[in-house]
């Protein structure tokens, strides 16, 4: 049993958002003390609490290198989560750590430790560094209790993932197997270029894809400048901008506006997300983009509105009509695939779901959300997805008509910008997700279905969530939220619906063909897959 553990905590690069989670952190901290206390070994705090600053969270990489260098190579370090964090932070240290890592994450709505662990979890898989995890509501249940003994014990912790088959086990249908592997000889003859607006978005390491795995698929980074993108919003007129605001208000698109902009959604910061909309459609043009990716947060936050509405209908086929300077409509009826956050997994994704998608004629719209939350509903286990943007209308109950518009949190954005909040309609979804491990590219891909929920029940789970941004209640095929948490390597899952639960078995095998055939390492997941 170790004598001593050393507790560390990432987080945030933005000080209102440290502040505001620190009282969140400070309980999860304790109770994870004390729980290791009950084993017999110390817990020793890496780094203090910084009065000026108001909160005790490693807050970049250059404070984080200084944490490390005071932390022995070989002590047990656990790393606590009860907030969205940049794991490039810690991610130096734990690299070159010889000691066992535990990273450890809170189960809440309100404060998303356990998004912030699954992408550490993520970043730690795809740089080959050995870690155990755990996470829990309060600290004190049975499979975290163990967890922690087994751990201190001096042993990795295994979890159950016996939901997870290579797919060089199972046979596809042959129809579908012939038709994503052609798709992907296709893509790797013809080639595609997927244009990335400044890589790393909140050190997202394992949300970056090396070209020499990416390029073998066929797909190629065209990287792009958001700075670039700033100049060319300056370049929109009002008049085009109002026209794409028009489109949406004659669409039913409701747009929450106020008065003040610190706090409210006003018809500026709109005009500014229509003005990102139609410049990164005409950048994408320029450049001969098959997917487009915006950082962001770190880069554009400070100079105009966020980009999540300009996200959601890129990845719409029924989106406001944009024409080049020479008058041709750019990606006419159909979405240009946007990934959230440059999220180069997900790009890759959403680039292969659209090429399935519609050689199937299946609706090819596809957005990737965080794996929020989830609770029990009615004996199922319901799965909160949620995202700030990229979610398109078309996934929404309603479409636009049941789509709002809301501010983003001026904790996160500063200078405000619309989301696309609405309830995923209910339908059969294939999720997946592209990752990295043991330096090759891999893909987990699954079932589900999306469910409607009371509405009171909706109404509780945004609150206890991000309100104003759009949900998907999701139950997925064959996995329990232990089973999820263990395997998945990051905090974004991709999703596309399909027609019916046959449609969802078809597309599901195209999809993990064209995965293989691309050089991909496939896993199936769950059940009712077909295989």
């Amino acid at each position: 049993m170790f004598d001593e553990v050393v507790l560390i905590a990432n987080g945030d690069l933005r000080l209102a958002a440290n502040r505001v989670c620190w009282p969140a952190q400070e309980k999860v901290e304790e109770a994870v003390t004390k729980a290791t206390e009950r084993f017999g070994a110390r817990v020793r705090r890496g780094h203090p609490y910084d009065s000026m600053k108001q909160h005790g969270f490693i807050d970049s990489q250059k404070y984080g290198m200084g944490v490390f260098r005071n932390i022995g190579e070989d002590v047990p370090i656990v790393v606590v989560e009860a907030v969205w964090q940049y794991s490039h932070h810690i991610l130096h240290g734990l690299i070159t750590h010889r000691g066992p890592i535990l990273t450890i994450a809170n189960w809440s709505g309100r404060w998303p430790g356990l998004v912030g662990m699954l992408n550490l979890n993520g970043s730690l898989t795809k740089a080959g560094v050995k870690y155990s995890t755990l996470w829990s509501e309060e600290f004190t249940d049975d499979y975290f209790l163990s967890g922690l003994k087994t751990w201190l014990s001096g042993n990795p912790i295994e979890h159950d993932t016996t939901h997870v088959r290579s797919l060089r086990t199972l046979e596809l249908p042959t129809e579908a197997e012939s038709l994503g592997a052609a798709l992907a000889r296709k893509l790797k003859r013809e080639k595609a270029i997927m244009g990335v607006f400044d890589e790393g978005c909140m050190g997202m390491f394992n949300a970056i894809v090396p070209d020499d795995l990416l390029n073998p698929t066929g797909v190629y980074k065209e990287r792009l400048s958001q700075s670039a993108l700033y100049a060319a919003m300056r370049e929109v007129s009002k008049q085009e901008a109002q026209a794409v605001r028009s489109w949406l208000d004659a669409k039913g698109l409701m747009f929450k506006t106020g008065p003040n902009p610190e706090t409210d959604l006003t018809d500026d910061q709109i005009l500014d997300q229509c003005r990102m909309y139609i410049a990164a459609l005409r950048i994408a043009d320029e450049f001969g983009c098959a997917a487009i990716g915006i950082q962001y947060q770190q880069g554009l936050k400070d100079l105009t509105p966020a980009s999540d509405l300009a996200e959601g209908l890129l990845n719409n086929s029924d989106r406001p009509p944009v024409k080049s300077v020479d008058g041709r409509v750019l990606y006419e009826r159909q979405p240009l695939p946007h990934f959230n956050e440059v999220d180069e997994c997900a790009g890759l994704d959403a680039l292969i779901t659209n090429r399935v998608w519609n050689a199937l004629g299946f609706p090819p719209e596809t957005t990737l959300h965080d794996l929020r939350y989830g609770e029990t509903f009615d004996g199922e286990f319901v799965w909160v997805f949620e995202i700030s943007g990229a979610v398109p209308p078309a996934h929404n109950i309603g479409g636009y008509k049941g789509t709002v518009s809301e501010r983003q949190p001026p904790m996160y954005f500063r200078l405000g910008g619309g989301t696309l909040k609405g309830v995923s309609k209910p339908g059969e979804i294939v999720w997946s997700r592209v990752f990295i491990d043991e330096g090759k590219l891999k893909a987990d891909i699954g079932r589900a279905r999306a469910i409607e929920l009371p509405r009171e029940e909706t109404e509780r789970r945004w609150r206890i969530t991000t309100p104003q941004w759009p949900i998907m209640h999701a139950v997925l095929h064959g996995i329990s939220r232990d089973q999820m948490m263990a395997r998945h390597k990051a905090n974004h899952i991709q999703v596309a619906y399909a027609p019916d639960a046959g449609g969802a078995n078809k597309a599901l095998a195209a999809k993990a063909a064209f995965f293989r055939e691309a050089g991909l390492e496939v896993s199936v997941c769950g059940s009712d897959t077909g295989m």
